[in-house]
């Protein structure tokens, strides 16, 4: 594989592959205009490792890449279908649609500024992106697709090293029927938590502990709602701020699902416990919870740990975006990142994509 190229892109989920797309419309066709390199065995982003009773109908909605509808990969009645084979699908059969060659199994471990000696090559400032099984990748520009999938984040308790049953995330998550029998007590108050609470509650007691009350809403999430809580993420992002939780500003929606979960009782929130004991979790006033397994549906944090030694964070943690849609790091315009802050969902990693591809293009002269 050549080892020189004008940009590179790091992931080829939902992000990636529309960052290619847009690059290949902007005329950026030839070898070594641009790479994408991807750490998974197959296509599928993040999609490939979901747990197996998240099917089509269950999840919030899986958008379109640009230039190719999901609906056309789908068979008929396929709403029952898994979505970590579904979704795989879709975006193989996008890859060799559009040409995109993804090379695969690479992992970025890490990206220095310019190269080994400090100078800039004859094609200017580089970056060096070091790998585990493809060498040095020397690059103009950057888009970072990696997410937040290979970040789970757990937040520590006093005592959690103690408990005598089972811990883990939802990346870890597969099915409920291995809790038959146990009592589990479910963390967080976000969307894949409700989900989560509502399959393990018809198999066997839980407990729903959350940091903050949750909101429920009746309606369905309008263009509207979502434009807020995309902006409130971005105006924090450009501030320099650590982005914010999205489901913090829309809400959860009580959907059938849900409400049968509430009438069996499995919505009935608890604030969170003070300390983590081998038997189970107790709370300041020192009631106590017997507990067999604690899921841990904290959420993730972005995966960017291989751009640690170009210094882009702030005091706060935070990172300085700018760009029309708050892509490109303030710090270092070469690097645009997608998936972080107001990009993080599937819509917004296509609109994300294509501002991205347009602003660094422009920047690097390729246009």
């Amino acid at each position: 594989m050549p080892t020189d190229f004008d940009i590179l892109v790091i992931g080829a989920g939902q992000a990636g592959l529309s960052a290619g797309y847009h690059l290949q419309r902007l005329g950026l066709r030839r070898e070594h205009d641009f790479l994408i390199v991807d750490h998974a065995p197959g296509p599928g982003g993040a999609w490939q490792f979901r747990w197996p009773s998240l099917t089509l109908d269950t999840v919030n909605r899986v958008h379109d890449l640009p230039g190719m509808s999901f609906a056309e990969t789908l068979p008929p009645d396929s709403q029952t279908a898994p979505a970590a084979i579904a979704v795989p699908h879709y975006y193989e059969l996008y890859e060799k649609r559009f040409d995109l060659r993804v090379h695969r199994q690479v992992s970025v471990t890490v990206v220095c500024d310019r190269t080994e000696d400090g100078s800039p090559t004859q094609r200017g400032p580089v970056l060096n992106a070091e790998t585990d099984t493809a060498g040095t990748i020397r690059v103009r520009g950057l888009i970072n697709c990696t997410g937040t999938w290979e970040h789970p984040f757990i937040p520590h308790y006093p005592g959690a090293e103690t408990f005598a049953g089972r811990q883990l995330h939802t990346r870890q998550y597969r099915t409920a029927e291995e809790f038959a029998g146990k009592h589990v007590v479910v963390v967080g108050g976000g969307v894949s938590a409700v989900q989560l609470l509502d399959e393990i509650s018809q198999v066997t007691t839980t407990t729903w502990v959350t940091r903050t009350p949750p909101r429920f809403r009746d309606t369905t999430f309008t263009e509207d709602v979502g434009r807020t809580a995309v902006a409130l993420v971005e105006d924090r992002v450009r501030r320099g701020l650590p982005p914010g939780s999205v489901v913090s500003v829309t809400g959860l929606r009580l959907d059938d699902r849900l409400r049968a979960a509430e009438a069996r009782g499995a919505l009935e929130r608890l604030p969170m416990f003070e300390r983590i004991e081998p038997g189970g979790v107790r709370w300041a006033d020192n009631s106590f919870q017997r507990a067999e397994v604690i899921v841990w549906a904290t959420g993730f944090r972005s995966a960017l740990d291989h751009l640690a030694p170009l210094r882009l964070r702030g005091p706060g943690g935070g990172i300085t975006m700018t760009g029309r849609l708050a892509t490109q790091v303030a710090a270092d315009p070469r690097i645009h990142l997608i998936g972080y802050g107001p990009s993080a969902s599937t819509i917004g990693a296509n609109r994300a994509g294509r501002a991205a591809a347009a602003e660094l293009t422009d920047q690097l002269g390729l246009r």
